[in-house]
Formats: structure tokens, sequence, C-alpha cells
């Protein structure tokens, strides 16, 4: 029963994160997850596989619930989600050969030191300069092919990456954040369909698993993540930029500083 209680509490965070700082919510989820997950004694070789694919596959439709919010305030640059989806799409489903080439550690600690290096610049109201404009289609492919790796391994929809990257390439904060929950979508499905293939000869997987997606706590975050998303969408629009600056550096040390504290 307390898992059927925690499981939408947690599920209506992620959503409210998503909306208001178009990520994916899990930064939230993936911890919440191995923690239920342990708790229910699962095999502790799948448990956090089983926790980046489950996330992974609620922010299938957190990110829904998030970027039809933003789209409707006319937040989202499709023509950015057009250019830079192919190497989304190629980086997600590279994302495991890349774990298999690189220690998670060395990963975590990159990726931590690029946070709290984008966090420095939003606190300090560091602007880029005006001339500085989205790369080409071959640039997009690869910034895109990064942020899905990334995305892929540590279970999030990319937000942490695309919101700073769009910023630092002069794209309006409020329109880098709706554009950010669209791409947040082929990042979900790849690193979905990613962990379901990779899991389905796992041995000693739970019941109501498919492959490394867990259904029942894929049930329970979803819903309740898709139901407050646009709360989240509608408090991004009504806060200036400057605050929305402040807020996702603050969350984004928080990512930072959680994954050092994961390593040490």
């Amino acid at each position: 029963m307390l898992l059927w209680i925690l499981y939408p509490v947690f599920g209506s965070i992620a959503g409210v994160l998503a909306g208001l700082l178009g990520v994916g919510g899990g930064v939230v989820i993936v911890p919440m997850l191995v923690f239920l997950f342990t708790t229910q004694a699962f095999p502790q070789e799948h448990i956090m596989q089983m926790a980046l694919g489950t996330s992974l596959g609620s922010i299938m439709f957190t990110s829904i619930s998030s970027f039809r919010a933003h789209h409707k305030r006319g937040a989202v640059n499709w023509d950015i989600v057009k250019r830079i989806t192919p190497g989304i799409l190629i980086g997600t489903f590279g994302g495991t050969w890349v774990a298999a080439m690189l220690s998670t550690i060395f990963l975590k600690v990159f990726f931590a030191c690029f946070l709290y290096y984008v966090a420095a610049q939003m606190l300090l109201n560091l602007k880029p300069r005006p001339a500085r404009q989205l790369p080409k289609t071959a640039g997009m492919l690869g910034v895109g092919g990064v942020i899905g790796a990334v995305s892929s391994l540590v279970g999030i929809g990319g937000g942490s990456l695309s919101v700073p990257f769009m910023s630092w390439c002069n794209v309006p904060m409020h329109t880098a954040i709706g554009t950010s929950a669209a791409i947040g979508f082929p990042i979900a499905v790849a690193g979905t369909l990613g962990y379901i293939v990779n899991g389905l000869y796992a041995a000693g997987l739970p019941a109501w698993n498919l492959g490394y997606l867990n259904l029942p706590a894929l049930l329970g975050v979803a819903v309740f993540s898709m139901l407050t998303a646009p709360v989240g969408a509608g408090l991004a629009h009504k806060l200036p930029v400057i605050t929305l600056k402040r807020v996702f550096a603050f969350f984004i040390l928080f990512i930072a500083t959680r994954m050092v504290w994961g390593i040490l």
C-alpha cells in the first residue's frame, strides 16, 4: 500500500519539475525507484537498470504533457526539435556502448563538473556573445548525440544539458525550457526501447517487468506526472527569466552534488 502512495507522490513532483524546468523529472524518479526497488528486495544486479529504464518510460508520458502545455504558449521551437532529434536518437541508442567503453565514475565526474560550470554561469548571469547562434546540421547532430548518450546513462530527459546549451546559443529561456520538454520525448522513447531490449533475457527480473521496465512503477509514476506537468509549465511562464535561471541553476547544482555524493 505504501508503494502505491509513494509512486504518485514522486510522480507528481517529477511532473512539476518537467513543466517548470523542461526536464523529465528523472533526477527525482531514479533515486526514488532505486530506494523502492531495494525495499522490495528486487535483485541488486538489476535495480539500477530497472530504475533508469522505468524513469525513461515515465518521461515518455511526462514530456508529452509538458511540451503540449508549452506549445499552447508558443514556447516550443519545433525547428530545433527537428534538427536535433536524429542525433538524440543515435546518442541515446549508443549510450549503452559508451557505458561499456568508459567507467561510470568517469562519466559521472565529467557530467558533474559540467553542471557546476553551467550553474555558475547562470547564477552569475553571464551572457553569451550576441552573435552566438545554434550550430549547423553537423553541429546539431553532434550535440544531440551527446545529450542523448548522457541522458540514457543517467535516466533523465536531457533538460540538464539541452536548456543550458540553447540558452548559451541565445535561445530565450522560456523557449529553451519548452523546446527541451519536446526534446525529452525522443530521448525517452529511444532509451525505453533500449532498456526493454537489453533486459528481455536478463535472469531473475521481478514479475510484471518488460525487460528492465517495471510496469507497476511506470503506471504509478506516469499517470500523476502527466497530471502535474501542465502546472509546472504554467509556473514557468509566470516567473521572470532571471528567476527561472536561478531556479534552474540551483536545480542542476543539486543534480551535480547528488552525483558527487553518490561517487563518494
